[in-house]
Protein backbone atom coordinates (compact mmCIF):
# COMPACT_ATOMS: atom_id res chain seq x y z
CA UNK A 1 0.00 0.00 0.00
CA UNK A 2 1.48 3.30 -1.19
CA UNK A 3 1.27 6.05 1.80
CA UNK A 4 0.73 9.44 0.83
CA UNK A 5 3.54 12.11 2.14
CA UNK A 6 2.07 14.66 4.91
CA UNK A 7 0.72 17.27 2.95
CA UNK A 8 2.71 20.69 3.30
CA UNK A 9 2.09 23.34 5.67
CA UNK A 10 -0.25 26.42 4.31
CA UNK A 11 1.36 29.90 4.04
CA UNK A 12 1.20 31.96 6.91
CA UNK A 13 -2.21 34.03 6.36
CA UNK A 14 0.04 37.58 5.97
CA UNK A 15 1.81 35.78 3.64
CA UNK A 16 -1.17 34.38 1.65
CA UNK A 17 -2.84 37.58 1.97
CA UNK A 18 0.31 39.89 0.61
CA UNK A 19 0.52 37.39 -2.26
CA UNK A 20 -3.48 37.96 -3.00
CA UNK A 21 -2.89 41.61 -2.98
CA UNK A 22 -0.27 41.53 -5.79
CA UNK A 23 -2.22 38.95 -7.73
CA UNK A 24 0.53 36.40 -7.37
CA UNK A 25 -1.93 33.08 -7.71
CA UNK A 26 0.39 30.17 -9.05
CA UNK A 27 3.34 31.51 -6.84
CA UNK A 28 0.59 31.47 -4.10
CA UNK A 29 -0.68 27.78 -5.13
CA UNK A 30 3.08 26.69 -5.25
CA UNK A 31 4.51 27.96 -2.50
CA UNK A 32 3.99 25.51 0.21
CA UNK A 33 4.99 22.76 -1.80
CA UNK A 34 8.48 24.64 -2.78
CA UNK A 35 8.95 25.95 0.48
CA UNK A 36 8.55 22.58 2.20
CA UNK A 37 11.18 20.79 -0.69
CA UNK A 38 13.72 23.95 -0.02
CA UNK A 39 13.88 23.43 3.70
CA UNK A 40 14.23 19.87 3.36
CA UNK A 41 16.76 20.00 0.77
CA UNK A 42 18.42 22.94 1.96
CA UNK A 43 18.00 25.22 -1.21
CA UNK A 44 19.46 28.40 -1.53
CA UNK A 45 17.01 31.33 -1.21
CA UNK A 46 17.65 32.75 -4.62
CA UNK A 47 16.43 29.20 -5.50
CA UNK A 48 13.51 29.19 -3.87
CA UNK A 49 13.00 32.68 -5.78
CA UNK A 50 13.77 31.29 -9.16
CA UNK A 51 11.36 27.94 -8.79
CA UNK A 52 8.32 30.24 -7.47
CA UNK A 53 8.86 33.06 -10.08
CA UNK A 54 9.02 30.40 -12.74
CA UNK A 55 6.09 29.22 -11.65
CA UNK A 56 3.96 32.16 -11.75
CA UNK A 57 5.31 32.73 -15.51
CA UNK A 58 4.42 29.43 -16.27
CA UNK A 59 1.08 29.07 -14.70
CA UNK A 60 0.28 32.82 -17.15
CA UNK A 61 1.72 31.77 -20.23
CA UNK A 62 -0.56 28.89 -19.43
CA UNK A 63 -3.82 30.62 -18.85
CA UNK A 64 -2.83 32.99 -21.61
CA UNK A 65 -3.32 29.89 -24.41
CA UNK A 66 -6.17 28.87 -22.75
CA UNK A 67 -8.03 32.49 -22.71
CA UNK A 68 -6.75 33.18 -26.46
CA UNK A 69 -7.85 29.74 -27.58
CA UNK A 70 -11.73 30.28 -26.44
CA UNK A 71 -11.49 33.74 -27.99
CA UNK A 72 -10.33 32.38 -31.24
CA UNK A 73 -13.32 30.43 -31.45
CA UNK A 74 -11.38 27.40 -33.33
CA UNK A 75 -12.93 24.19 -32.97
CA UNK A 76 -11.78 21.56 -30.76
CA UNK A 77 -10.10 18.80 -31.57
CA UNK A 78 -8.32 19.30 -35.64
CA UNK A 79 -4.64 19.76 -33.88
CA UNK A 80 -1.93 17.85 -35.03
CA UNK A 81 -2.19 15.37 -32.35
CA UNK A 82 -4.83 13.81 -34.76
CA UNK A 83 -3.35 14.89 -37.76
CA UNK A 84 -1.75 12.35 -39.91
CA UNK A 85 0.65 13.58 -42.06
CA UNK A 86 1.11 10.29 -44.51
CA UNK A 87 -2.36 10.59 -46.05
CA UNK A 88 -2.36 14.12 -46.50
CA UNK A 89 -1.72 14.71 -50.56
CA UNK A 90 0.60 17.70 -49.42
CA UNK A 91 4.48 16.75 -49.34
CA UNK A 92 6.13 16.50 -46.51
CA UNK A 93 8.61 19.83 -46.74
CA UNK A 94 5.67 21.62 -47.01
CA UNK A 95 4.00 20.21 -44.49
CA UNK A 96 6.91 20.76 -41.99
CA UNK A 97 7.39 24.39 -43.60
CA UNK A 98 4.25 25.41 -42.60
CA UNK A 99 4.36 24.33 -39.07
CA UNK A 100 7.21 26.12 -38.90
CA UNK A 101 4.60 29.59 -38.85
CA UNK A 102 7.48 31.57 -40.54
CA UNK A 103 4.67 32.55 -43.26
CA UNK A 104 2.42 33.96 -40.24
CA UNK A 105 5.51 35.97 -39.43
CA UNK A 106 6.36 37.30 -43.00
CA UNK A 107 2.59 38.14 -43.11
CA UNK A 108 1.52 35.73 -45.88
CA UNK A 109 -1.53 33.74 -46.94
CA UNK A 110 -2.05 30.14 -46.72
CA UNK A 111 -4.84 29.08 -49.08
CA UNK A 112 -5.66 24.81 -49.36
CA UNK A 113 -8.25 24.16 -51.43
CA UNK A 114 -9.57 20.69 -52.98
CA UNK A 115 -12.52 17.97 -52.51
CA UNK A 116 -14.42 17.87 -49.20
CA UNK A 117 -12.88 15.39 -46.97
CA UNK A 118 -9.27 16.04 -48.05
CA UNK A 119 -8.40 17.31 -44.44
CA UNK A 120 -8.15 20.75 -45.38
CA UNK A 121 -10.14 22.08 -42.41
CA UNK A 122 -8.49 19.95 -40.59
CA UNK A 123 -4.83 21.73 -41.37
CA UNK A 124 -5.38 24.88 -41.29
CA UNK A 125 -7.80 24.33 -37.94
CA UNK A 126 -4.00 22.70 -36.48
CA UNK A 127 -1.76 25.47 -37.40
CA UNK A 128 -4.07 28.11 -35.46
CA UNK A 129 -4.05 25.83 -32.38
CA UNK A 130 -0.24 25.53 -33.19
CA UNK A 131 0.05 29.48 -33.48
CA UNK A 132 -1.53 30.34 -30.28
CA UNK A 133 0.48 27.49 -28.89
CA UNK A 134 3.62 29.61 -29.91
CA UNK A 135 2.24 32.74 -28.57
CA UNK A 136 0.08 33.97 -31.51
CA UNK A 137 -3.23 35.36 -31.47
CA UNK A 138 -5.36 33.32 -33.68
CA UNK A 139 -9.50 34.25 -35.42
CA UNK A 140 -11.04 31.40 -36.77
CA UNK A 141 -14.43 32.33 -38.93
CA UNK A 142 -16.54 31.11 -41.66
CA UNK A 143 -17.77 33.14 -44.13
CA UNK A 144 -21.42 33.29 -42.43
CA UNK A 145 -20.31 34.21 -39.28
CA UNK A 146 -17.82 37.18 -41.25
CA UNK A 147 -21.47 38.15 -42.85
CA UNK A 148 -23.10 37.99 -39.25
CA UNK A 149 -20.29 40.61 -38.24
CA UNK A 150 -20.75 42.75 -41.18
CA UNK A 151 -24.51 42.84 -40.75
CA UNK A 152 -24.25 42.95 -36.87
CA UNK A 153 -22.10 46.41 -36.90
CA UNK A 154 -23.41 47.59 -40.25
CA UNK A 155 -26.65 49.35 -38.21
CA UNK A 156 -24.22 51.86 -36.19
CA UNK A 157 -21.66 52.37 -39.40
CA UNK A 158 -18.58 50.65 -37.12
CA UNK A 159 -17.84 47.88 -39.64
CA UNK A 160 -14.37 49.08 -40.42
CA UNK A 161 -13.78 49.74 -36.40
CA UNK A 162 -15.05 45.63 -36.15
CA UNK A 163 -12.81 44.41 -38.99
CA UNK A 164 -9.96 46.07 -37.61
CA UNK A 165 -10.33 44.48 -34.49
CA UNK A 166 -10.39 41.58 -36.13
CA UNK A 167 -7.16 42.09 -38.04
CA UNK A 168 -4.97 42.36 -35.01
CA UNK A 169 -4.98 38.90 -34.69
CA UNK A 170 -1.80 37.66 -36.41
CA UNK A 171 -3.67 34.88 -38.02
CA UNK A 172 -7.32 35.06 -39.47
CA UNK A 173 -8.54 31.65 -40.57
CA UNK A 174 -11.74 31.28 -42.95
CA UNK A 175 -13.18 27.93 -43.19
CA UNK A 176 -14.86 25.93 -46.09
CA UNK A 177 -15.03 28.76 -48.55
CA UNK A 178 -17.42 27.57 -51.60
CA UNK A 179 -19.20 24.76 -49.53
CA UNK A 180 -22.45 26.48 -49.70
CA UNK A 181 -23.36 29.46 -51.81
CA UNK A 182 -21.80 33.04 -50.76
CA UNK A 183 -24.12 35.87 -49.69
CA UNK A 184 -23.62 39.48 -51.01
CA UNK A 185 -22.90 39.99 -47.36
CA UNK A 186 -20.25 37.32 -47.19
CA UNK A 187 -18.81 38.32 -50.19
CA UNK A 188 -18.29 41.70 -49.42
CA UNK A 189 -16.98 40.87 -45.75
CA UNK A 190 -14.64 38.59 -46.88
CA UNK A 191 -13.08 41.06 -49.02
CA UNK A 192 -12.93 43.72 -46.23
CA UNK A 193 -11.15 41.20 -44.09
CA UNK A 194 -8.41 40.60 -46.77
CA UNK A 195 -8.28 43.75 -47.80
CA UNK A 196 -7.31 44.82 -44.31
CA UNK A 197 -5.09 42.60 -43.43
CA UNK A 198 -2.95 42.91 -47.30
CA UNK A 199 0.71 42.58 -46.35
CA UNK A 200 -0.18 43.53 -42.63
CA UNK A 201 -1.19 39.97 -41.20
CA UNK A 202 -2.17 36.41 -42.39
CA UNK A 203 -4.33 34.41 -43.59
CA UNK A 204 -5.56 30.96 -44.26
CA UNK A 205 -8.63 29.85 -46.16
CA UNK A 206 -10.05 26.50 -46.93
CA UNK A 207 -11.49 26.21 -49.66
CA UNK A 208 -13.35 23.45 -52.12
CA UNK A 209 -13.12 25.79 -54.71
CA UNK A 210 -9.91 27.56 -56.44
CA UNK A 211 -9.38 30.70 -55.80
CA UNK A 212 -9.51 31.44 -59.58
CA UNK A 213 -13.20 30.14 -59.33
CA UNK A 214 -14.50 32.65 -57.00
CA UNK A 215 -15.91 34.57 -59.71
CA UNK A 216 -18.17 32.14 -59.82
CA UNK A 217 -19.22 32.07 -55.88
CA UNK A 218 -19.65 35.85 -55.68
CA UNK A 219 -20.20 38.93 -57.64
CA UNK A 220 -17.28 39.08 -60.33
CA UNK A 221 -16.46 42.79 -59.44
CA UNK A 222 -15.68 41.36 -55.39
CA UNK A 223 -13.96 38.12 -56.68
CA UNK A 224 -11.37 40.19 -58.93
CA UNK A 225 -10.55 42.60 -55.98
CA UNK A 226 -10.94 39.55 -53.37
CA UNK A 227 -8.42 37.24 -55.04
CA UNK A 228 -5.70 39.69 -56.55
CA UNK A 229 -5.27 41.09 -52.94
CA UNK A 230 -5.17 37.43 -51.68
CA UNK A 231 -3.19 35.75 -53.66
CA UNK A 232 -0.01 38.58 -54.33
CA UNK A 233 1.64 36.87 -50.76
CA UNK A 234 -0.25 33.26 -51.12
CA UNK A 235 0.39 29.52 -51.27
CA UNK A 236 -1.98 28.09 -53.22
CA UNK A 237 -1.87 23.90 -51.90
CA UNK A 238 -4.19 21.98 -53.74
CA UNK A 239 -5.37 18.41 -52.49
CA UNK A 240 -6.73 17.28 -55.42
CA UNK A 241 -6.10 13.42 -56.36
CA UNK A 242 -6.54 12.47 -52.28
CA UNK A 243 -9.21 10.32 -51.28
CA UNK A 244 -11.87 11.92 -48.74
CA UNK A 245 -10.34 10.56 -45.05
CA UNK A 246 -14.44 10.96 -44.40
CA UNK A 247 -15.21 8.63 -46.87
CA UNK A 248 -12.28 6.22 -46.17
CA UNK A 249 -13.11 5.72 -42.32
CA UNK A 250 -16.68 4.89 -43.40
CA UNK A 251 -16.30 2.67 -45.78
CA UNK A 252 -13.63 1.05 -43.36
CA UNK A 253 -16.03 1.00 -40.70
CA UNK A 254 -14.24 3.25 -38.41
CA UNK A 255 -17.12 6.36 -38.76
CA UNK A 256 -19.04 4.68 -35.82
CA UNK A 257 -18.49 2.55 -32.70
CA UNK A 258 -19.73 -0.66 -33.90
CA UNK A 259 -23.68 -1.66 -32.40
CA UNK A 260 -22.51 -5.07 -31.05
Amino acid sequence: MTVKPPAPPPLPSELEQLLRRMRLPYIRRAAPEVIATATAQRWEHAEVLRVLLAEEVKGREQATIRNRRRASGLPAGKTFDAWEPDRSAIPPKTQRALRTLEWIDRAEVLVICGPSGTGKSHLVEALGHLAIDKGKIVAWHTLETLAQLLRRHRADDSINKAISKLIRADLVVVDDVGLLPVSTDAAEALFRVIDAAYEKRSIAISSNVHPSGFDELMPKSIATATVDRLLHHAHVIITEGQDSYRLAQATAGKGVKPLV
